[in-house]
């Protein structure tokens, strides 16, 4: 059939429908958190407004009715969403976080080394990196942000909150996937310290492989059967009397790995909250924190090629404390 004879007969195909692009406004972070989204869909809803209060109800309705108040809700062109917005499926909403009555963390990074492309933060124990659950303004992320007002920061890898140590983050997105490409390859060698008990009958160095999964509770993970997917090198530093410190070498990334194997082996990390006894919520010691260091990261770098070594200046409580370790 030809064009004239579709013409004729209306069997003419029907238009595509242009792709949205994406809009170019980047909302800016507001005290140091960078904004939720949404992309509205199709609906009814008399307002915006009353999207949100709906969809995220667990929010509350007078958070919502607050954050428009204040201007903290914002559409895609940057204009601020008011309580009468009326309802438009398909238009993307900014949003930003908060988190009421959290705690402040008394403890306090530190910056060891800045360029244009790469930070790297001496974190203390206790304090999240990133921001999750009850955390936001109390993270490590977000207090650089504050205080060094850099939006587009980004860490390159995870350090537990329990854990204290070496971050590193990336400051240029353009370069962001270098710096990622050598943990994604291995490229960089971690080590780092405990303190645990001392076990006569293990043989050290060892090696430490196993298969580490989800253990069917969000906080803990162990060990189970199966081809391996975590690799740990232990080696002891020294020893007084029933205490010793260690130096661990992960070869692999697991979450909670070193935690995992040294449990496993029958030296738990002194002041651990998660195993070999899971402590309940709430319940955090300022005065006992998980003796685990990330002390050393070293890798040649991607953009100028030179070798990069960092050394935490933080240290674990040693010499031990007896009996209350």
């Amino acid at each position: 059939m030809n064009a004239s004879n579709r013409r004729q007969t209306g069997l003419n195909p029907p238009t595509p429908k242009p792709t949205p692009t994406p809009s170019a406004f980047k909302p800016a972070a507001l005290h140091g958190v960078g904004p939720s989204q949404v992309v509205l869909p199709p609906g009814t809803w008399p307002s915006v407004l009353a999207f949100l209060m709906e969809r995220f109800a667990a929010i509350g309705a007078a958070t919502w009715q607050q954050r428009v108040a204040l201007g903290e809700v914002i559409d895609e062109h940057g204009l601020p969403i008011t309580a009468q917005r009326p309802y438009q499926a398909g238009l993307r909403v900014y949003y930003y976080r908060a988190v009421a009555q959290e705690p402040r963390i008394p403890f306090e990074a530190q910056v060891l080394f800045q360029n244009e492309h790469l930070l790297v933060v001496d974190k203390p124990h206790f304090l999240p990196v990133m921001p999750s659950g009850r955390y936001l303004q109390e993270t490590l992320l977000v207090r650089l942000k504050r205080q060094l007002g850099l939006d587009d920061l980004v860490p390159l890898h995870r350090l537990d909150r329990d854990t204290a140590g070496l971050v590193l983050f990336s400051i240029q997105p353009a370069t962001r996937n270098a710096y990622s490409a050598l943990f994604r390859e291995r490229l960089v060698h971690k080590t780092y310290e405990a303190i645990a008990p001392w076990r006569a009958e293990l043989a050290l160095p060892l090696t430490r492989q196993s298969r580490i999964e989800e253990a069917g509770h969000f906080m803990l993970q162990h060990e189970v059967s199966g081809p391996v997917n975590a690799t740990t090198h232990i080696a002891l530093m020294e020893r007084q009397g029933e205490q010793a410190r260690y130096q661990l070498t992960p070869v692999s990334g697991q979450r909670h790995q070193l935690r995992v194997h040294m449990a496993a082996l029958g030296v738990p990390i002194a002041g651990d909250g998660l195993y070999p006894v899971l402590t309940p919520e709430g319940e955090v010691n300022y005065a006992l924190p998980l003796q685990l260091l990330a002390r050393q990261l070293r890798f040649t770098d991607p953009v100028s090629g030179a070798p990069q070594c960092f050394e935490s200046q933080r240290n674990l409580l040693w010499p031990p404390l007896g009996a209350d370790l």
